[in-house]
């Protein structure tokens, strides 16, 4: 079997292509929230408190980071696709959580549901494209994953944002989860193929020097890979203060439903078809030029929220923040890609996503505190800042080249 096996992008292209699918049926339940929730939490259950609001995203991300982790060391036990089909089985039941929720307590149990669903359908998805196209195409693969899954939120939410302000804040916004979540288990079910068997056949040729504690060199240990994952954590605690914060900002600048959903709606769609350009270039150009110039537009676009008040000026700032987080998306996991060897991979990213995802939790946790204590335009600030410093870690941490046993690769 394996020696009939042949990695690569044209040569899986149909697998492959299916994946990219399904992957944007993944991002579309997350657009589902992406731009109505903070009015949904207050005119539903009268939910004020900032910091309250931003609950549903902290249960989100702890509950997507600890399935991201664990799909990644369960990957190569159970099969990539047995992993993704119980995620999209764990996400049938969240839409109709949202229409029919008696209390706040629901939404959140929701979206921890959500978190699972997440952790074990996006992980899989981009571990099994990086097992069928190989080294050459990571990147490009990684930009494609990602674009399909992004683009999907940015159109999740505009559409959701277009119901609200036309049918009401719910049910209707939430009839697009289940259509998505349905279309989703059935695609999986039917056509998708574990990949499992391209592992074996990368590992027979693969050279890259095991990692000795794939945790603690993910995380700490290895200068590459750790600054990787710091810079991976607080982009997610932006875009987790981006989640709750923005639509509250527009809401207290008289933006109706409409208006929020566009401008919530092009930080992710540029985030996503950006990365058809970037994931190729993480394959030909320096890696940690991207992140570095990746994080550092990210804090300035942060910087300018407080500070903006016109429709334009605020879409223009959506639009550079995506197109810095378009430059670090797929550049964090074609490195941590090129960094393990295909034994390891599954379970570096995975917990490279563990710490990633908790990011949506830390942001949603200090910018909700921070808006409550001291206003919005200070958490604001204080996000922008945070980021503005990983940018630094980069720069000063991250080695110019990967290094493994076969190929420095820069």
């Amino acid at each position: 079997m394996p020696n009939k096996i042949k990695l690569g992008l044209k040569e899986n292209w149909r697998q492959f292509t299916l994946l990219v699918i399904v992957n944007a049926f993944v991002g579309g339940m997350v657009g589902m929230e992406r731009a109505i929730f903070p009015q949904f939490a207050e005119l539903e259950f009268g939910v004020a408190s900032k910091a309250a609001i931003l609950s549903f995203i902290a249960a989100f991300g702890f509950t997507k980071a600890l399935a991201n982790y664990y799909t990644g060391k369960l990957a190569n036990k159970f099969g990539r696709k047995n992993l993704l089909l119980f995620g999209w089985l764990i996400a049938i039941p969240i839409p109709f959580l949202l229409i029919y929720a008696a209390s706040w307590a629901w939404v959140v149990f929701a979206n921890v549901l959500l978190g699972i669903s997440q952790g074990l359908t996006w992980s899989s998805t981009v571990v099994m494209k990086i097992d069928l196209v190989g080294e050459k195409d990571r990147g490009f693969a990684m930009g494609l994953n990602e674009f399909a899954g992004y683009f999907a939120v940015g159109l999740v939410a505009f559409l959701t944002g277009y119901i609200a302000n036309n049918y009401g804040i719910t049910p209707y916004p939430f009839y697009i989860g289940i259509f998505v979540s349905v279309v989703g288990l059935i695609l999986t079910a039917f056509w998708v193929k574990d990949t499992r068997a391209f592992v074996y056949k990368e590992s027979s040729t693969d050279r890259t020097v095991p990692l000795d504690n794939v945790f603690l060199e993910t995380t700490f240990k290895n200068k590459t890979l750790s600054s990787v994952t710091q810079a991976g954590l607080v982009n997610n605690l932006n875009d987790g203060m981006i989640w709750g914060l923005l639509p509250i900002v527009l809401l207290s600048l008289n933006y109706d439903n409409e208006n929020i959903g566009v401008i919530a709606a092009i930080y992710p769609t540029v985030w996503g078809i950006g990365q058809l350009f970037t994931g190729k270039m993480s394959d030909h150009y320096s890696k940690k030029g991207m992140l570095f110039w990746g994080m550092l537009l990210q804090g300035l676009a942060i910087f300018l929220i407080p500070f903006s008040s016109n429709f334009y000026v605020l879409a223009s700032v959506s639009a550079i923040l995506g197109l810095g987080t378009a430059l670090v998306y797929p550049t964090f996991l074609s490195t941590i890609a090129a960094a393990t060897s295909p034994s390891q991979r599954a379970e570096s990213i995975g917990i490279f996503r563990l710490w990633r995802d908790l990011g949506y939790a830390f942001g949603a946790i200090i910018s909700g505190i921070a808006a409550d204590l001291f206003g919005l335009e200070y958490a604001i600030m204080l996000i922008g800042s945070l980021t503005i410093v990983s940018s630094l870690i980069i720069k000063w941490r991250m080695p110019k080249q990967i290094k493994t046993s076969r190929v420095c690769l820069l």
